[in-house]
């Protein structure tokens, strides 16, 4: 990037754009719903399971314009869920601006590392060990996702569900390598704790992106 395109993208008006495509969202709170995706690249949060480490490094995804990417996003849902990588790396508050007044509903998928920035009609909260969220997010989350890799993983959740408002939808979702093994655990867990729902990665059984 030149010294433009750096400033822009500092301000948000560029994004290093992955991908962006149409599909059914997998996964928590609105799985089965219709949505377009933003994937964004950028991530520095490492969580070794991590199925799109391709998104990490930036400088592989170009710096895009907003306008561009809200105007491909126009032409197939009203419901748009950005992600990553981590996208609160980026100023969010530009593309968020322009989603709105073009009248999308805006979802957001964040592990909380990085301040929080944007215009969100839902946000799904995804902690991660390596870098946990910054307090702020407990009380922005609409959802709390926990993905669970071992038997450890029913603490690390409830110790942010502690944290998280009492609004938030709370769920577990087994890490895919792993979801054979603690599936039987997460079923057993919540059926003696009824506030937490399952997620699964059901994009994945559908075999669509």
């Amino acid at each position: 990037m030149n010294k433009t395109q750096e400033a822009a993208v500092a301000s948000g008006q560029l994004l290093p754009l992955m991908e962006a495509f149409y599909t059914i969202q997998g996964e928590g709170f609105h799985t089965g719903k219709p949505a377009y995706f933003i994937r964004l690249g950028g991530c520095d949060v490492g969580c070794h399971w991590c199925d799109v480490k391709e998104s990490w490094n930036a400088n592989l995804h170009p710096p895009t314009a907003i306008e561009d990417i809200v105007a491909a996003a126009k032409e197939y849902s009203n419901t748009i869920v950005i992600t990553g990588g981590e996208p609160l790396m980026w100023n969010m508050f530009p593309l968020t601006e322009l989603l709105k007044k073009e009248g999308f509903t805006i979802h957001l998928e964040t592990s909380g590392a990085y301040p929080l920035t944007g215009i969100w009609d839902w946000v799904c909260l995804s902690p991660k060990k390596t870098m946990p969220p910054r307090a702020e997010w407990y009380a922005a989350a609409h959802e709390l996702k926990v993905v669970v890799f071992n038997q450890n993983d029913f603490i690390w959740a409830e110790n942010h569900a502690e944290k998280t408002n009492d609004e938030a939808q709370l769920f577990l979702q087994p890490e895919w390598s792993k979801r054979e093994i603690m599936i039987p655990k997460m079923t057993e867990y919540v059926m003696a704790h009824p506030k937490w729902r399952i997620s699964l990665q059901s994009h994945k059984y559908l075999n669509i992106p």
